[in-house]
């Protein structure tokens, strides 16, 4: 009777003590302030909230429930998502900086790159930032070509929305040709595309520009915010809404590539 005790106990012990690791795969996130992650940042309650970017909420929605619908796009049973987007980088910005080779240092294979500029690359009164649009193609050309050197996905996303310009209860596209350029370069390197800038302003449009100034951008009165005692005017950056509302746009994108 021992012997047949010790036995389970041996094969039991087996079956936990070589359980292949549960593996991962990270999910990298580039871009700009619109995608960055604020609450990283020193002392986030009293200088920064309530701004959040996308990719700061975007770790919410990798459940084990949600991820059976990606199964077309990750293996894994479980996604870490590492956002590397900082404010005010434009594509040449991120890679002169450094950023960019950070980020390929860390990739492996099957992992995911997901890239989102065009804010500050189109800011021409900026020249420290600003990069036209064929340097712009070029820089999401090399941040494509060396993630698929490293076996990674990766995936382009045209710039989110503005809150503006708004004609006749619409909004239009702020950026220009830069979504264009980025869909020339999905296109001519086959990678999957999110096409973020149609998917908010249809968004944006649908819930009407009273509600998106004052619940999902960084609008609102003096006297609320520690971080902003005289108040905030801004159409570009979010408060949590807004990018809960975002991030649920990509998810919702990744689910159909």
């Amino acid at each position: 009777m021992v012997k047949i005790y010790l036995s389970i106990s041996i094969i039991i012990f087996s079956m936990f003590a070589f359980r292949p690791a549960q593996k991962t795969t990270n999910i990298f996130l580039i871009g700009d302030s619109t995608v960055a992650d604020y609450s990283l940042e020193n002392d986030y309650q009293e200088k920064r909230f309530p701004l959040n970017g996308w990719g700061q909420v975007f770790q919410s929605y990798f459940t084990k429930d949600s991820l059976k619908a990606l199964k077309n796009l990750i293996k894994t049973d479980n996604v870490l998502v590492i956002d590397k987007a900082k404010g005010g980088r434009s594509t040449r910005t991120f890679f002169e900086e450094g950023r960019w080779a950070e980020v390929y240092k860390a990739l492996k294979k099957n992992d995911i790159v997901m890239m989102q500029f065009g804010h500050n690359d189109a800011a021409v009164d900026k020249p420290e930032r600003y990069v036209n649009l064929i340097g712009y193609k070029e820089f999401l050309r090399l941040y494509v070509n060396q993630a698929r050197e490293k076996g990674a996905i990766p995936i382009l996303i045209t710039p989110v929305n503005r809150n503006y310009p708004w004609k006749d209860g619409k909004l239009a596209n702020v950026h220009g040709e830069y979504p264009n350029a980025v869909k020339e370069v999905a296109k001519e390197l086959n990678v999957k595309l999110i096409d973020l800038t149609q998917l908010s302003i249809d968004n944006f449009t649908a819930k009407g520009q009273d509600y998106v100034t004052k619940n999902y951008f960084m609008n609102f009165d003096k006297g609320l915010y520690k971080a902003y005692p005289d108040g905030q005017k801004d159409n570009t950056h979010f408060q949590k809404e807004g990018a809960v509302a975002v991030a649920q746009l990509v998810f919702n994108a990744l689910k159909n590539l």
